[in-house]
């Protein structure tokens, strides 16, 4: 495998000052309990801390520093080409209630950051989705007539202002963009200052009903009338999620750049492989921040050749000097490109709410569905909850599990600071070696649904290729749907 270039950190998360809240060690109660504290949780939480209510929210890690804090960041209801595909699929009702709510959405962060005082280093940028394909130019046209049937600004251009050749753009204007990981400090703030409880390294072990829902950690108890399960995949369902959705992750590098004048907006390819750019900084100066193409997580042998992929392309293209950081992130596709967010079982299951599947556009989604899930709970009505319906039907062979990619004959084939799945009789061992040379082993198969996991060559994870479950080299959960770290075993 190639060394590869730069740190393997996401720039965003960096550049944020680490929070310090409490682990939860005791038995409490509030109105509601968040699980998980990235965009959708902390709106949902300051909508609800603002209404006077009380709040606990338990992240399993620290704040900002996962899928939130490490997305692309665009604050736009330009999600590629979407409106058309919304119209015709879901209709047109319910395709404008998409671009109103994330309208919304997107309005509500401007509003937050500039009442609360996020420093999150909030930009307005156009929105481009360009082309440099003639023959997709008449979709980039039917697109922009679609969104402007909805409502919202779009302007067809000749040429995308980039420094290569495009036959063709679509330009949402007035959008915006800013540190993701920055605002979610921000917001958790405001949820303190309001009232709520933030705890961190509280993951929920055990999710369950006894008079009222109940959350259990590794050191604590919380009893609430309401529950929130945001945790990018839901940890926790009154109705399934995993075969509803799609785990997809994509490589993003970030490049030290002179001139940030010469990309200026965000932009993202109609053709794939897809191209998303923008503009951020990091301590040191200013970065171009460039997104690979998309893969099933978990279901690809060599991460790192991706990465490789897309610095290539970048030099190839665009006026970078040193990539200084890389990363990888996911998310989780749906069928119909909306996600799935609210009360999923009100008959059965009261008062549990889930948010998840974004498509890779949970900035403003994730902000409308925490403001919509927040009204909910509140008793208020929201015109967006048939749109995010979970319980809504889906195509049954959507959900494409897959196999580790990472099978090795020996422990002799893993080089220090690299991974494998070995197979000792029916067993399969996720082994790593440490930069010291000294093996460590634990189980292959995913806490979650049992699935055999890949390693991922490049952030040095152990990621599973059927639902999207992520851990640490050493076992440790980095996000779910599993909740349990991975056991140790002997080889």
């Amino acid at each position: 495998m190639p060394e590869l270039p730069g740190k393997a950190d996401c720039c965003w998360v960096a550049n944020t000052q680490i929070t310090d809240y409490p682990p939860l060690d005791e038995s409490i109660h509030a109105e509601t309990v968040v699980v998980g504290g990235g965009i959708v949780g902390l709106t949902a939480a300051l909508r609800l801390c603002e209404e006077g209510r009380s709040v606990i929210v338990l992240e399993g890690l620290r704040v900002g520093r996962q899928v939130t804090g490490r997305s692309t960041a665009k604050i736009t209801t330009q999600h590629r080409l979407i409106y058309r595909d919304l119209i015709d699929s879901i209709g047109f009702d319910r395709a404008r209630t998409y671009a109103e709510a994330n309208s919304a959405g997107a309005e509500r962060i401007k509003s937050w950051v500039a009442e609360y005082d996020i420093a999150c280093e909030l930009e307005a940028k156009a929105a481009y989705t360009y082309t440099q394909d003639p023959a997709i130019r008449s979709k980039i046209e039917a697109e922009a007539d679609a969104a402007r049937q909805l409502g919202l600004v779009a302007e067809v251009l000749d040429r995308a202002p980039l420094p290569f050749d495009t036959a063709g753009a679509l330009r949402f204007p007035d959008q915006a963009q800013f540190n993701p990981a920055q605002y979610l400090v921000g917001l958790a703030r405001a949820v303190e200052s309001r009232g709520g409880r933030i705890f961190e390294n509280s993951r929920a072990r055990f999710i369950g009903e006894a008079s009222r829902w109940r959350v259990v950690t590794d050191h604590g108890t919380v009893h609430a009338e309401n529950i929130l399960v945001a945790t990018n995949m839901t940890v926790k369902s009154p109705v399934g999620m995993a075969h509803r959705t799609q785990p997809r992750s994509h490589p993003a590098m970030a490049f030290r750049v002179e001139d940030t004048a010469a990309i200026d907006g965000m932009f993202i390819s109609v053709e794939d492989p897809s191209r998303s750019l923008r503009t951020g900084r990091d301590a040191d100066g200013p970065l171009l921040v460039v997104l690979g193409q998309r893969y099933n997580t978990g279901q690809e042998r060599d991460l790192a050749a991706r990465f490789v992929e897309v610095e290539d392309w970048a030099r190839a293209n665009l006026p970078v000097g040193e990539a200084v950081w890389r990363w990888c992130n996911e998310d989780y596709d749906t069928a119909d490109r909306v996600p799935y967010a609210g009360e999923p079982d009100p008959e059965k299951a009261p008062g549990f709410y889930i948010a998840t599947g974004f498509n890779a556009w949970g900035i403003s989604n994730g902000t409308a569905v925490g403001m919509m899930i927040a009204d909910q709970i509140a008793g208020q009505a929201n015109d967006w909850t048939a749109l995010y319906d979970p319980a809504r039907p889906f195509p049954e062979d959507f959900h494409q599990s897959g196999d580790s990619q990472s099978i090795v004959a020996g422990p002799e084939e893993i080089a220090p600071g690299h991974g494998g799945v070995l197979i000792s009789g029916e067993e399969k061992i996720a082994a790593w070696r440490d930069e010291a040379g000294n093996l460590h082993t634990m189980s292959a198969n995913c806490t979650h649904k049992g699935c055999a996991l890949t390693w991922n060559n490049a952030d040095r994870t152990w990621d599973c290729p059927c639902h999207g479950s992520i851990f640490a080299a050493d076992g440790s959960v980095i996000h779910g749907p599993a909740r349990k770290p991975l056991p140790p075993v002997e080889f």
